[in-house]
């Protein structure tokens, strides 16, 4: 699966920009603006992610998610979506996280309700600001593949400014999730392997910037970063990572598209027996990710 996969996303990634965006479309490929869509204006969305590297063995995965918005009114937005998950790893175990090869293609992993308020609006107020709160479950865990039940809520302030008449934009946000999880029972599982099964309590905290730049009609290319650390009921402080890359954004009057490369540049927090590269947190984390968001407006 993986090296097909890997070109038919790459493929698409470069489709984009070949065809023929306003309201809530999106700059960035990770954090958030503050635009909503109009009052009775709907909005699709396909955002594919490919996460890729844990420096020992092979592991690729790719999340998709098919998301439809709709405009309650002029500031207030809600939406529901559907996640998939696909999953490729070998020649790599990581006690309490992945007990051994997994191989499948995209099934449905998870739903997420969201609903998005605007308060400011960056060109009428000079500065935008927008809450955002989203509930996700999910039965599928991300990173190995196994049954997993996990419900998460995420509460976040968006921020969003203009310059020179738009043609410059920078966007900030503050996140903060709490999960509950609770993993399925595994037979046969290697001697001496940790996988606990009681539930766990997780809190997630989040911190992203993005800056952008209009160089084209249309086009927009610009850098975004992302700091996220977790705190877990039993170690505290878990895991925290910074990725920073490119992004390249096109939209015109009825669909848009972002590209972003992500790549990891700090970590840290659990690592795994064996881990080279002690500068990076690889156990919930990969050395990259790839994304790209389609968004259509009808």
């Amino acid at each position: 699966m993986r090296n097909t996969a890997k070109i038919l996303f790459v493929a698409s990634a470069v489709l984009f920009v070949s065809v023929e965006a306003h309201a809530d479309e999106n700059l960035f490929g990770y954090v958030k603006g503050v635009e909503v869509i109009p009052e009775g204006g709907w909005e699709l969305y396909n955002t594919t992610t490919m996460r890729d590297d844990k420096g020992l063995g092979s592991y690729t995965a790719f999340d998709n998610v098919t998301e439809l918005e709709y405009g309650v009114s002029d500031r207030f937005n809600v939406s529901a979506a559907l996640q998939a998950l696909a999953l490729d790893t070998s020649g790599l175990v990581i006690n309490g996280y992945l007990p051994g090869d997994m191989d499948f293609g995209l099934k449905p992993s998870g739903l997420e309700l969201t609903a998005k308020y605007n308060i400011l609006r960056p060109a009428a107020d000079d500065f935008g600001l927008s809450l955002r709160y989203a509930l996700d479950y999910s039965w599928i865990d991300k990173h190995s593949g196994q049954d997993k039940d996990t419900l998460s809520a995420e509460f976040d302030l968006l921020t969003q400014k203009y310059f020179m008449d738009g043609q410059m934009v920078l966007v900030g946000n503050l996140g903060l999730e709490m999960t509950y999880a609770d993993r399925g029972y595994i037979d046969n599982l290697p001697v001496d392997f940790e996988w606990p099964t009681d539930p766990e309590m997780e809190v997630e905290i989040i911190l992203g910037t993005g800056l952008t730049y209009r160089f084209a009609p249309n086009w927009y290319a610009g850098a975004e970063a992302v700091y996220e650390t977790e705190f877990e009921t039993e170690v505290g402080q878990e895991r925290w990572s910074i990725f920073l890359g490119p992004t390249l954004h096109y939209g015109s009057a009825k669909w848009w598209g972002t590209f972003t490369w992500f790549p990891q540049i700090a970590g840290g927090g659990e690592q795994y027996d064996g881990q080279a590269d002690d500068s990076l947190h690889l156990i919930e984390k990969t050395k990259q990710e790839f994304r790209l968001k389609l968004g259509f407006n009808f």
